[in-house]
């Protein structure tokens, strides 16, 4: 995964970096250096944020119609 693909996927999922780090219990400085290239992102983070993305489109078909 790239820094992009990183931020990118955040972007779609809607949280910050602050929200990632909560949900995974990482340090709040380890996502800005992996977006700034200071070092790489693990294996796991993709993983995590494709499980992530899938749970949200799953969600999405069991929610009932707005309006």
């Amino acid at each position: 995964m790239t820094p992009e693909e990183f931020s990118e996927t955040l972007s779609q999922l809607g949280w910050k970096q602050s929200d990632f780090c909560r949900m995974t219990d990482t340090d709040k400085n380890t996502p800005s250096r992996w977006v700034k290239g200071h070092t790489s992102i693990p294996g796991w983070v993709p993983r995590f944020l494709a499980m992530a993305l899938e749970i949200r489109r799953l969600a999405a078909l069991i929610e009932p119609p707005k309006g």
